[in-house]
């Protein structure tokens, strides 16, 4: 079985369809992170797309705070706004929808799906003190999570070795490999398709590939251009324009 692992898509169709056409044929099912919506232009067609796609989605934090089942008074003033934006535009059915989501961790096939962390759903695994937090209190050999917006992770290793996951720089439309292996357990982050933060501004995602016993992390260049067109023309803030092409 393989599963195309999708987070922080963000309200960023032209991210989506990038990296779903790039993964075309290689998985059997999608599995999503959270947070399809925030900060990008085009939130209903985003749900619209993934809705029939993924067999599982966990909430994020932005699509709780887009549907109204928690404030945006902890987000910064950029994100608020965007927040406001995306609320006043989301249909009455993708309300719903998202008020509808799972909270993390939720388990498919032995692999456990949270947004933040196993420890809390808007919790963030920035470092390694967070990821031993994580790897306490994981019901699962392997998580997968999104929140931080950068691809990779860390591992624990059978003598409790703790780790960041190396990762091989990537080609466009290129992917790097890990091997899983036996004894060793694993919290990756297949990165941010719509709002990358961890210095590329490309796509980010990852297959998991259960007979081969690996992932494969995977990077795609989009239409950025036209995604912030879409941002200026709906009075998007400037900061959240510029910051994709910076990948920060």
């Amino acid at each position: 079985m393989r599963y195309l692992i999708l987070s922080d898509i963000h309200s960023n169709l032209e991210a989506l369809e990038k990296s779903l056409k790039l993964a075309e044929g290689q998985y059997d099912q999608v599995l999503c992170l959270g947070d399809l919506v925030g900060y990008g232009p085009d939130p209903n067609a985003v749900i619209s797309r993934i809705r029939p796609l993924a067999g599982a989605i966990v909430r994020g934090n932005h699509d709780k705070a887009c549907c109204g089942l928690m404030g945006a008074g902890d987000f910064n003033f950029l994100a608020r706004a965007a927040t406001d934006w995306t609320r006043a535009r989301l249909t009455p059915e993708h309300i719903e929808f998202l008020r509808g989501l799972p909270s993390g961790p939720v388990q498919i096939d032995g692999v456990e799906l949270v947004h933040g962390s196993p420890v809390d759903e808007d919790e963030y695994i920035f470092d390694s003190l967070e990821a031993a937090q994580a790897f306490r209190v994981a019901g699962a050999p392997l998580v997968f999570f999104g929140h931080s917006h950068r691809q990779g992770g860390f591992l624990l290793t059978a003598d409790k070795r703790l780790q960041p996951i190396p990762l091989a720089a990537i080609k466009d439309d290129g992917s790097a490999s890990l091997a899983l292996q036996q004894g060793v357990r694993y919290l990756i982050n297949p990165g941010s398709i719509g709002q990358p933060r961890d210095g590329d501004w490309r796509a980010a995602f990852a297959i998991l590939d259960r007979d081969r016993n690996r992932v494969d992390f995977y990077r795609t260049p989009y239409g950025l251009a036209a995604t912030q067109e879409k941002m200026r023309k709906e009075g998007l803030p400037g900061p959240l324009i510029a910051r994709l092409e910076a990948g920060r």
